[in-house]
């Protein structure tokens, strides 16, 4: 099951597509998605994810498992039930066009900055998310995000509530404990 949701994920990403160019109306049925995740890039929402700045590949990713039942979140589940493989790409490029979202307005706290960091490198999460935290590939942007999105998705990780299109964050979590997620995740919203 994991290895064919796979192949069909790294078909979708072949199929690619082009992006749509900025200032395009979003795609049928991205409306509502935009009313809570932000028609700007920016989510407004407590725990909603910002989808500003996302790679289509991540998103792509993201839609395909939020239909095919892989990933749990209503009501994600329910509005992608019915979406095409063409549906997902359209809106995965579409939202890949949406800007970063902006920097917290507060003021870095430095103790908590460097704390973070020293997290960060520890658990090597510049490895794969990108030096600048900005994703790569089927990789998220971390950088700017909500943390308190962050901060509920790196305990879903820890807890199993959550699963990723392969098992490396359930791993990476394990050692963290939940003090240290709160700084991480202050870090990760903030970083540059």
């Amino acid at each position: 099951m994991a290895r064919r949701s796979r192949c069909a994920i790294a078909g979708m990403i072949a199929m690619g597509g082009a992006l749509s160019p900025a200032g395009a109306a979003p795609p049928e049925g991205l409306e509502p998605c935009l009313s809570c995740h932000g028609a700007a890039g920016r989510s407004e929402t407590p725990e909603v994810p910002s989808l500003g700045g996302q790679l289509s590949p991540y998103t792509l990713i993201q839609l395909f498992m939020f239909r095919e039942g892989l990933r749990l979140a209503e009501p994600m589940n329910a509005m992608a039930k019915e979406l095409s493989d063409q549906d997902l790409q359209s809106m995965a490029d579409f939202i890949a066009t949406l800007p970063p979202p902006p920097p917290p307005d507060d003021p870095d706290e430095p103790g908590r900055m460097e704390q973070g960091r020293a997290l960060a490198e520890q658990h090597r999460c510049n490895t794969c998310h990108g030096a600048d935290f900005s994703g790569q590939q089927s990789v998220p942007r971390l950088a700017d995000q909500r943390e308190d999105y962050l901060l509920k998705t790196l305990r879903e990780y820890k807890s199993g509530a959550r699963h990723a299109y392969d098992a490396s964050m359930a791993e990476v979590v394990q050692p963290i404990d939940d003090a240290q997620f709160a700084i991480l995740a202050y870090y990760l919203a903030r970083a540059r």
